[in-house]
């Protein structure tokens, strides 16, 4: 068997582990259940994907985040280890398939949503499967303490019951000791070994500032600092407008939010990966999977919701270990936008059930049916519809989905299917008639055999790249094979697919979950107020505040955040005004008014100075309170 060194060799080219992954890789392999709690780019993939490669069988991978499941099977599957991930919008008999490939076919990895997991069939094939290991990734969600809780979670510890022999492995980047202590205790983990890397970043310089012009302040930061930046925004809008304005500016800037098309996502990223751009604009969209390690700074121009995601999109910078920058710019505004963006958007259990029931009746869904039906969904339309508040129906709507009682898939994608018309003899006389259309209509006919038989949804950007011709050139040929009545050829643009995952029941589907919304807004409203606090807090050092939050205590200041350098740079101008009264006080007695007339500085660094040469035994007040040198 290779070992764990020569498995990390073989595949990532690196010939030593982060501390603490080879502890956790090696409580694995002692067959431990085992917690790891690490920081953003701390390297938790590896815990579960090097004891996995060196064990027969295959490892079970429950994670929540989609984009983050499909990243790591892309970059499994470019190093040629057989990995599969169960998303939303796959049919019944592809999951069949794809289990059937997990069972068969020597797989090493299968990624999956823990709402899979409430699916009794597919548990039932899951244990079937030569399972070696359960990561249970962004195990924070376990816990309804947790920043994200998801009650589908609780559903993995049934998989206690039919694997008690084989570890379990739970990995998050962000909890507190209550958080940490419910998961294991929701998982059923059995005398866990925990792991827990220090939230310490001693190469980042956290930084707040209270500025009245943003841009102008972005401005001086980035020019000081040319290596590569990410600035996060609030919204969309914000997104293009600051990218924009940094390029009239003279910065080569970019940006990326969920209303990209892919493509557009894809030739942002490639920019600013490339360094061809130096700013990433972006909404909170941005950095799932984001592997650059020189990012030098990282600027919030609008206040984050949580120090817990605070801390994870600051933690995108200094990743190569050189000092890097986490800057916060706030003026008198952002606490009432804040509370605003992220508290008075938050729905109660009211307004939730109006809009499930409204939701239903959208879709035309019968009280007691709908369960895996799917359908196109406008949440703008749906709101003007019925006169919904838009971002408080987004978070009803996210927050159905995190339940379980729905999916909602954001594709921002331009859906296209089509079905040939005429017989399949007839499709090749047209090919030989009109030889410039035939590597088109050949890949689609490859690519989608059952396309004769029924419309079938098309991947763009796929044929576009098997007959090697532009997009725009596939939508023409299809045009022309339309009009010519050759196909029947649908394009429609999707904002979401909404998949309903249960039955209707109105208020008794509320009902069950109600709970978990309020817990949900007093976690929200809790997280604000400890974001608040950091913002506010001017006699503590910024490192401090954030590793107090997370449990951790320590003595000492980071000397390099924005609180350590004022007290740095206070304590030399205390000096240099010492220096003046000194010399001021070898020709003559003073008052404090007199001195301060005459080095023109403030009243208070005047006095702030006398107390350090009074306590310092240099000078002594007279009764006519005025001071002497001693």
């Amino acid at each position: 068997m290779q070992t764990a060194i020569q498995i990390l060799e073989k595949y990532w080219k690196y010939n030593t582990f982060r501390s603490p992954q080879d502890e956790i890789i090696n409580s694995v392999l002692q067959g431990k259940d085992t917690f790891g709690l690490m920081p953003t780019g701390g390297g938790k993939s590896i815990c579960f994907q090097v004891p996995a490669l060196m064990k027969d069988g295959i490892c079970l991978v429950i994670s929540p985040l989609v984009a983050l499941m499909k990243d790591q099977v892309q970059r499994l599957q470019k190093l040629d280890i057989k990995a599969i991930a169960l998303t939303g919008g796959i049919r019944p008999d592809e999951m069949i398939t794809l289990l059937d490939n997990c069972e068969f076919g020597n797989y090493k990895f299968l990624y999956l949503s823990p709402e899979r997991l409430q699916s009794d069939w597919i548990l039932e094939r899951i244990k079937k499967l030569p399972i070696n290991l359960i990561a249970i990734d962004e195990a924070h969600c376990v816990s309804q303490w947790g920043h994200d809780f998801r009650p589908a979670y609780l559903k993995i510890a049934y998989l206690k019951t039919h694997f008690p022999k084989i570890p379990f492995l739970a990995l998050t980047a962000s909890a507190t000791k209550t958080v940490l202590d419910d998961v294991i205790f929701q998982l059923g983990l059995e005398k866990p070994s925990l792991f827990q890397k220090s939230f310490a970043r001693k190469n980042m310089a956290y930084m707040v500032f209270e500025v009245e012009d943003k841009l102008y302040r972005m401005g001086q930061i980035l020019k000081k600092n040319p290596q590569p930046s990410i600035i996060y925004v609030r919204n969309r809008k914000s997104c293009s407008e600051t990218a924009s304005q940094l390029q009239s500016l003279g910065f080569k800037a970019t940006y990326y939010h969920g209303g990209l098309s892919v493509k557009e996502k894809e030739k942002n990223m490639s920019l600013w990966m490339n360094e061809e751009a130096q700013i990433m604009v972006a909404t909170n969209a941005f950095g799932m999977g984001i592997d650059k390690s020189n990012v030098k700074t990282v600027i919030h121009v609008h206040l984050p919701e949580s120090i817990e995601s605070y801390y994870q999109e600051a933690g995108r910078a200094g990743r190569d270990d050189q000092k890097a920058f986490a800057v916060i710019l706030t003026s008198p505004s952002d606490k009432a936008q804040a509370q605003s963006q992220f508290i008075n958007i938050l729905p109660d259990k009211k307004i939730l059930t109006q809009i499930y029931v409204k939701l239903c009746t959208y879709f035309q869904i019968a009280y007691g049916e709908g369960i895996d039906e799917q359908f196109s969904f406008n949440l703008n339309h749906f709101c003007q519809k019925y006169g919904f508040p838009t971002l408080k129906t987004f978070n009803a709507i996210q927050f159905l989905d995190r339940q379980g009682i729905l999916s909602l898939s954001q594709e921002y994608s331009e859906k296209i299917t089509m079905q040939f018309i005429i017989p399949s003899k007839e499709v090749i006389r047209y090919m030989s008639l009109n030889p410039n259309d035939e590597a088109v209509v050949l890949a689609i006919l490859r690519t989608y055999p059952g396309i004769y038989e029924s419309q079938t949804a098309i991947n763009l950007s796929l044929i576009a790249k098997k007959a090697n011709h532009e997009e725009t050139i596939i939508l023409s040929i299809l045009e022309k094979l339309k009009t010519l009545d050759i196909i029947v050829y649908h394009k429609k643009n999707n904002d979401a697919t909404i998949i309903f995952n249960e039955v209707r029941e109105d208020e008794r589907t509320i009902n069950r979950v109600s709970k978990y919304l309020e817990n949900q807004n007093r976690q929200k409203v809790a997280q604000l107020e400890s974001v608040l606090h950091y913002i506010d807090e001017k006699k503590a050092c910024k490192s401090k505040l954030i590793l107090e939050y997370f449990g951790e205590k320590t003595e000492t200041d980071c000397d390099i955040c924005s609180y350590c350098v004022s007290k740095k740079n206070k304590t030399d101008d205390t000096s240099l005004i010492s220096g003046k009264i000194i010399e001021l006080l070898k020709t003559q007695d003073l008052n404090s008014r007199e001195m301060q007339k005459l080095t023109k500085n403030t009243p208070d660094d005047i006095i702030f100075a006398l107390q350090n040469l009074l306590e310092n035994n240099k000078i002594a007040i007279n009764p006519n309170n005025k001071y002497s040198l001693k």
